[in-house]
């Protein structure tokens, strides 16, 4: 006898009729047509199974902030960042952990459940710090959380950084975080990566650098990055944030880059929501759009990732911590309008981003975890389209979160008509 049995699903590498059984928190079986008992069945009438959401990049100590102490006039990363160390002093431990159990509660509903939170070490009490590794601790059953340790005001620049990165790992944070263009300048931001990463290196961990975010065709610290990468052996460990500069730079200089970062095994991950909306400040007309060039790194083979990176906050006013929205923008900006590089841009909310943060057991196989959402779309391609419900949020082989099918009725001369908009318009002949 099976914990549960879910019926005639549709997944997103494009397998239609799927019947997955679990058992103990496991996918025990899958393929069509299965003969199994289970305790709960679930019936898929052709809905899209997937493997859940993962947020590779975000700020959950600042999320939900929106508005204190006041909002952010000129839309701007460096106005954001001065709000957010004008808010600093007044944060308590119940504060952040209120806000970031709120945004737990938004994700879980909205199918993601793994994410990889920066954590601003800045504040010499840790109190963000203090705050989250309770949230994980208390959240471990329904959400998996990832903590970096982010010098938000500089490894070099600030003084007390780097005690407060060891205090923080100390701790139990995860990652080794970096923010080398916000170091006072471009060789001190190659100093604070080179030590960075031989902190990580010492101590086995894995590392994640806000890198480049800037319009600055010359910031090119992720060239930096894969080189410690490559000198200290951390291949597959290290993950570059964001990397908008490579938007300005000119292409002889990028066809260098791009293979230097595939060497490295290094991992992108890249903000559209954000990236569109901060870069490109200072342009008049043409209007640069700012984010990474991401297509150009899938057609190299490099691991690319899409993050919400903030929700409600001073450096973003919008958000529910939608991971299709985040995908449905970075499709737009990086004109990824094929229906191959659709499927690239949902598995950068899921596939890539779990490869991001190294998740163990991840994905729609027998052996795998079973953690899946089931979307009121029939593929990966409507979901982006249509930015579903959720109807079943399944962590461990449990229901932890159901929503009820979207339904739209028209009256029209008196009629009433139900409307639908799944129309799955690239199902194959």
């Amino acid at each position: 006898m099976h914990d549960l049995l879910i019926k005639n699903v549709n997944l997103a590498n494009g397998e239609q009729q799927v019947d997955i059984a679990i058992l103990d928190g496991k996918i025990a079986a899958l393929g069509k047509h299965l003969n199994i008992k289970a305790a709960i069945y679930i019936e898929g009438h052709g809905q899209l199974a997937s493997a859940p959401f993962v947020d590779s990049h975000f700020h959950m100590d600042s999320a939900l902030s929106l508005g204190q102490p006041r909002l952010n006039q000129s839309g701007t990363l460096l106005e954001g960042i001065a709000l957010w160390g004008e808010l600093k002093p007044s944060l308590t431990v119940d504060c952040i952990k209120k806000r970031a159990l709120e945004l737990c509660q938004w994700s879980i509903a909205r199918g993601t459940l793994a994410i990889r939170s920066h954590v601003d070490i800045s504040d010499d009490r840790l109190l963000a710090v203090e705050a989250l590794l309770e949230v994980k601790e208390e959240m471990k059953d329904y959400i998996e959380l990832q903590l970096v340790a982010f010098p938000q005001d500089g490894f070099l620049r600030y003084k007390n950084s780097r005690q407060n990165l060891h205090r923080a790992l100390d701790k139990g944070v995860d990652v080794v975080g970096g923010i080398p263009h916000f170091e006072r300048t471009m060789a001190a931001g190659a100093e604070s990566i080179r030590q960075l990463c031989e902190i990580a290196s010492a101590r086995g961990l894995l590392v994640d650098m806000h890198c480049d975010e800037s319009d600055d065709p010359m910031s090119r610290h992720i060239e930096t990055l894969a080189y410690e990468t490559q000198r200290q052996g951390l291949h597959g460990r290290v993950t570059g944030s964001h990397l908008t500069s490579m938007h300005s730079m000119d292409n002889y200089y990028v066809s260098k880059l791009l293979p230097l970062i595939k060497e490295a095994q290094v991992h992108v991950v890249a903000n559209p929501l954000i990236n569109i909306t901060l870069q490109g400040r200072s342009d008049t007309y043409p209007k640069r759009r700012g984010m990474t060039r991401v297509p150009e790194m899938l057609d190299q083979g490099i691991n690319v990732a899409f993050g919400h990176d903030c929700v409600m906050d001073p450096w973003y006013s919008f958000g529910t911590h939608d991971m299709l929205d985040v995908a449905h923008m970075g499709l737009h900006v990086a004109q990824m309008t094929g229906l191959q590089q659709m499927q690239q841009a949902y598995q950068a909310v899921t596939d890539n981003a779990a490869k991001v943060m190294q998740l163990e057991n991840y994905g729609l196989e027998v052996g795998c975890n079973a953690d899946l959402v089931i979307l009121e779309a029939t593929s990966a391609v409507e979901a982006l389209q249509l930015r579903p419900e959720r109807l079943y949020v399944i962590k461990s082989g449990k229901v932890i979160a159901q929503t009820a099918p979207r339904e739209c009725y028209l009256n029209l001369q008196g009629v009433k008509t139900p409307i639908s908009f799944s129309k799955n318009l690239f199902r194959e002949s």
